[in-house]
Order: structure tokens, then C-alpha cells, then sequence
């Protein structure tokens, strides 16, 4: 018996990476993080670089504060980069755009900039580890051993308009995550790395 007609199965998502790098690195004080020196090239090339490794389809770069001069002093060809004017409001705006940016239909991966310790291998065991409908969030032990969560955070397809709406001042999914903790899968990856954002001067060890 023929099948011709019957329906085919709806393709697997893939997953676009959100990189936010919009923020004007006031506490580190040394201008946007996005290009601080990281590993004989600038930190967001590395990152971005990073997440396409791991596995992600494509790289969505949100910029913001000083854009033109992290454009022209990187070279982010191989992404789409997009401005957001009103990153000053937060990264909840940063994380609307990004997320609006993002291919149709994809999984949704938020990463930040300032994450130096990402590696594709923690990119690679959250899509691995994904299930449908769910959030998946890397999460990284503390120093009495509890896992906390931390970036990157995979959200399901089917969750990405709704986290994004939610999104406001400095808050990305922190809001969305919090209504619907019953939603949240952590992925430990601790072994891989201490998941710590640079933020401030004593960090700047995490540069390596």
C-alpha cells in the first residue's frame, strides 16, 4: 500500500543562540565587554564562535552600547548582529529583540557575553539534554555543593514568545523562569566550567 499523501512528521526545531552583548560594562569599567582580549581575539568573537560549535544553527549578537566601535573592531561575519537603541533600559530589551530576531519555529539559546568559561561542550549536552516544552539551563555547583542555575538557558520553542513578553528592565527570563519554575530542567556543568559572569576588576583572572 502506497503512503503518498500521508502526512510527513514535522521537522525537529533547531536552535538559534541569542548573544547578548549589549551592555556598557560599567562595573568592570574597561568600555563594553563584548571587546575585552580574550584568547588572541575579542571576547564575543570567541563566545559567538563558541555557541556555533556547540551546535546552534546560527548566532543572533544583540549589541548596544558603543556599537559601532565593537563592529568595526571585531569581525562577527559569520552571525547576524543586530543593535538594540534601547539597551540602556536593561536586558530586557536586549532580550525581546534577540529572541524576535531568532529563526521561526526555533529552540531559543540565551548566552551572555561576559561568560568566558562557556564551552561548546556545555552548549552541546543542553541541546542534547533538551525536552520538548521545557527550559534547560546549564547550572553549576556552589561551594556547599547545591547546583544553581546560570546561562546558557534553552527555551523550547513553544515558550519563547511568552518568556520574551515577560522580559522588562533588567530582567531576561528571570521573571518567566521564576512564574513557572515546574518548567525548568538543570543540566550540571560543573565539570566543564564554574559558569561565573565577569562583572567586576577582580574577575578579570577569568580571561585567563
Amino acid at each position: 500500500m502506497s503512503d503518498r499523501g500521508a502526512l510527513s512528521p514535522s521537522p525537529t526545531p533547531g536552535t538559534t543562540a541569542v548573544l547578548l552583548a549589549a551592555g556598557a560594562g560599567t562595573r568592570l569599567g574597561l568600555g563594553p565587554k563584548a571587546l575585552l582580549p580574550f584568547r588572541g581575539r575579542t571576547l564575543v568573537e570567541v563566545v559567538a564562535e563558541v555557541l556555533l560549535a556547540g551546535g546552534c544553527r546560527e548566532v543572533v549578537t544583540v549589541l548596544g552600547a558603543d556599537a559601532p566601535t565593537v563592529r568595526s573592531g571585531t569581525d562577527l561575519s559569520r552571525h547576524r548582529v543586530i543593535e538594540n537603541p534601547d539597551w540602556a533600559t536593561g536586558m530586557g530589551s536586549s532580550f525581546r529583540l534577540g529572541v524576535g530576531a531568532a529563526v521561526p519555529g526555533d529552540h531559543v539559546l540565551m548566552a551572555l557575553v561576559d561568560q568566558p568559561g562557556l564551552t561548546a561542550e556545555t552548549v552541546a549536552r543542553l541541546l542534547a539534554s533538551h525536552r520538548p516544552g521545557r527550559v534547560t539551563a546549564a547550572a553549576y555547583r556552589g561551594p556547599g555543593g547545591a547546583l544553581r542555575r546560570g546561562h546558557p538557558l534553552l527555551l523550547d520553542a513553544s515558550l519563547r514568545a511568552a518568556a520574551a513578553e515577560s522580559a522588562t528592565g533588567d530582567a531576561g527570563a528571570r521573571l518567566f523562569l521564576q512564574a513557572h519554575p515546574e518548567l525548568i530542567d538543570l543540566v550540571d556543568c560543573s565539570d566543564l566550567s564554574g559558569g561565573e559572569d565577569l562583572d567586576t576588576p577582580d574577575q578579570l583572572h577569568l580571561l585567563g
